[in-house]
């Protein structure tokens, strides 16, 4: 019964939050976003203290049952276990801890949101290592397939599906997501829970916890014969057969022991171990009728994932401007000071808050987030105007944030951040590489900021060019996204270390 129920809220919990982290339209967030905020990294830097007690006294009464329920990660490495145990079957050992390991990595978690090394904690939080694998190396074959459904949706005059981009939004976070990915598959396919007891922080923390906890897998020393069957089937390598013993800080409770133990020598239970009985001979015998007449349980997950790839989705078709011209790609500048969206506050808060899930980047509407690729802000979300521009009325990103790296903000609020301003280039504007008369950043600017002068002051006649007023501008990429100058914006937004209200 433990087996069975773990499995079904594990499939639960799987299923929901990779439907979350797949889904670019939003919807789904109203009804699962509470499960990234239920993970226990985003709880901590978003100070969320009535989730960290909850997910505490979880551990403390039933052990770490988080890892094998909740955690994402940890589900995804038991369904490669699962896979590799139907060809190879009691194939673990026990192992003693890496402790000098597991609690270096801890130290560098810590010392990297102490100092705000975003990169380090990027790669050591086992949620958001999760989430850039989804959004990465799955997404873009979700959306593919919802392109497939919205061409046989046109032709039956029906607009439930509708087509979307399908593109790589950073080459650098790409390459990240597509080597965790090998080598977390490779060892959860060879060793089952290394991964989790070696490197994972939250892991040694919700491990420590565990040591404690009120229900334990434990012995009932006078039924065990010793078989081993106990080791050769704890993915987490913890369990000394021999000693009759468990190690709790890497038992995720997965209930593989109980379920291959032919002697009912295991189990699940609150309270003391029990004491070791001397055995009779009638108990022998008993023990032996036993061995013959149990047979060992079959175990299967509901669900399984597959490597992909995604080479395919560089091959974008180019956009045509009513079928007569070609139009050119924009190609995103080089800022002085990256952009961070609205209600994050500033570059440092993002810095140190952010774990770089790409929930965020998942659901920009507008395909203005993707991850940076600087070494110290890398892979957390900055913003580019290449593709859209931050729509004032927009305030996705700040409401799936789990982390509290992007405060949640209403739109009125919005449209008085300001994250950036514009810069014009000149030399870049249309107006004056090929003498027409254009006003797009002008008439376009939501807050009003942009003004078309003479190029000339003392010409009047002379070409209009756009100037910009910076205490009324807000950043939101209009300007520079909508500019008709190619591959270069003839206007471009510049970051601002610290956002203001205007």
């Amino acid at each position: 019964m433990l087996k069975k129920t773990r499995r079904l809220l594990a499939v639960v919990f799987f299923t929901l939050i990779t439907l979350l982290l797949l889904d670019f339209t939003g919807a789904l967030h109203t009804w699962l976003g509470w499960m990234a905020k239920v993970q226990f990294l985003p709880a901590v830097l978003a100070v969320n203290v009535v989730v960290i007690v909850v997910l505490v006294i979880l551990t403390l009464v039933f052990g770490r049952i988080y890892c094998s329920v909740i955690c994402p990660l940890g589900v995804f490495q038991d369904i490669v276990a699962w896979i590799h145990g139907k060809r190879k079957k009691n194939r673990y050992s026990y192992s003693p801890a890496m402790s000098w390991l597991r609690y270096l990595m801890l130290a560098v978690l810590v010392v990297a949101i102490i100092a705000g090394v975003g990169a380090l904690v990027a790669l050591l939080a086992p949620y958001s290592t999760f989430g850039r694998m989804v959004q990465n190396l799955f997404q873009p074959l979700w959306m593919l397939g919802n392109n497939v459904l919205a061409g046989i949706a046109e032709r039956m005059d029906s607009y439930t599906f509708y087509h979307v981009d399908v593109w790589i939004k950073s080459l650098t976070t790409f390459g990240i997501a597509a080597v965790t990915f090998l080598v977390i598959g490779y060892l959860a396919w060879r060793h089952g829970r290394t991964w989790c007891n070696t490197i994972c922080p939250v892991g040694t923390v919700l491990g420590f916890f565990a040591r404690f906890s009120w229900f334990k897998v434990r012995f009932v020393e006078d039924k065990c014969k010793q078989c081993s069957l106990c080791s050769k089937n704890c993915k987490a390598s913890c369990i000394d057969y021999k000693t009759m013993t468990v190690d709790y800080s890497r038992c995720v409770v997965c209930g593989n022991c109980i379920d291959q133990c032919k002697f009912g020598a295991l189990s699940y239970a609150p309270g003391p171990l029990m004491p070791r009985k001397k055995k009779t001979e009638t108990d022998s015998a008993i023990d032996a009728g036993q061995e013959k007449n149990v047979c060992e349980g079959r175990r299967a997950f509901l669900l399984a994932t597959a490597a992909a790839t995604t080479a395919a989705l560089a091959q974008e078709k180019k956009k045509v401007d009513g079928g007569l011209a070609v139009i050119e790609e924009k190609v995103a500048p080089e800022r002085q000071t990256p952009i961070t969206p609205p209600g994050s506050l500033s570059a440092n808060n993002m810095a140190r808050r952010c774990t770089a899930c790409q929930l965020c980047v998942s659901k920009c509407p507008n395909q203005v987030l993707r991850p940076s690729a600087n070494l110290s802000t890398l892979m957390q979300p900055i913003m580019s105007f290449e593709r859209g521009y931050c729509r004032p009325e927009c305030v996705d990103c700040a409401e799936v944030c789990p982390t509290g790296a992007i405060q949640p903000i209403t739109r009125a609020e919005k449209s008085a951040i300001q994250i950036g301003h514009a810069v014009p280039i000149h030399k870049n504007c249309v107006n004056i590489t090929d003498s027409i008369d254009c006003d797009n950043c002008s008439r376009h600017c939501p807050t009003g900021a942009i003004e078309m002068v003479p190029s000339d002051p003392n010409d009047e006649e002379s070409f209009m060019v756009p100037a910009v007023n910076t205490e009324k501008c807000i950043g939101c990429g209009a300007c520079e996204n909508l500019c008709p100058a190619r591959p270069f914006s003839a206007i471009i937004v510049e970051g601002h270390e610290v956002h203001r209200t205007i």
